[in-house]
């Protein structure tokens, strides 16, 4: 498929339908278990690409033998910060970002990192980005789960598997083609936090265990009847 291709198909799948049928298939979602912005900072940094389980206990590591403060991650040692980051891959790099959120927060915020909460959501998206690898999903992803706006937010799996069942294009480019899709979402969305977040998680699992990169698993996927990707054979994401 060439650069900002759209998928063709009659009508795009309604989100409240695509909302029922992966509760059905996947259950009720965990949420991670972050408490503040800081700590949601904290999740995203704290073990490079690891699995859910692995991100999980990391993080209750760090929480429990260090703690969550800004202060309390730059008072710890490189040696216990690299440990808790060896849950994932890169572990140094866990390091470093760990470090250079909590001084951000320090020097940034007063280590008051709620504060961005009061803001209004073109600063607070701003703000949010000065933290290492938040990007503008990741900033929104913070804000959704924070329950200050009620904005969705898509990482790489959802994202992937909403494109293919007809959402947006798929244009070579991360940012434009997650804006594409956005903007095929937008009339369709859910306005309330709960049902925002269960979309994220749940798209999030479905990319994850059926409409994987490679090898998706098209004939036990239970939105197939209604996937641009299944119906056409198109396999260009």
């Amino acid at each position: 498929m060439t650069g900002g291709e759209k998928y063709q198909y009659k009508l795009l799948p309604e989100i409240p339908d695509i909302l029922s049928i992966l509760t059905s298939t996947y259950g009720p979602q965990t949420v991670p278990p972050a408490q503040d912005v800081f700590e949601w900072v904290l999740w995203e940094l704290v073990a490079y690409l690891a699995v859910d389980s692995k991100r999980l206990s990391a993080f209750c590591k760090l929480k429990g033998s260090i703690g969550t403060l800004p202060e309390q991650i730059l008072a710890a040692s490189p040696e216990t910060l690299r440990d808790i980051g060896s849950a994932g891959i890169m572990p140094e790099q866990s390091v470093s970002k760990l470090r250079s959120a909590a001084e951000i927060a320090m020097i940034e915020f007063g280590g008051e990192v709620d504060d961005i909460l009061a803001l209004p959501l073109t600063a607070a998206r701003k703000a949010l980005q000065k933290f290492p690898s938040i990007g503008a999903p990741g900033a929104d992803k913070i804000l959704l789960f924070s329950r200050a706006f009620p904005i969705f937010a898509l990482e790489s799996n959802g994202l992937r598997a909403l494109i293919r069942l007809g959402f947006g294009s798929e244009t070579g480019d991360y940012t434009r083609s997650y804006r594409s899709a956005m903007n095929d979402l937008g009339p369709q969305l859910p306005q309330d936090y709960d049902s925002l977040i269960s979309l994220h998680l749940l798209l999030r699992t479905h990319g994850r265990k059926t409409c994987r990169r490679t090898n998706p698993a098209c004939a036990d996927c239970p939105l197939s009847s209604q996937c641009a990707y299944a119906t056409l054979g198109i396999r260009s994401v």
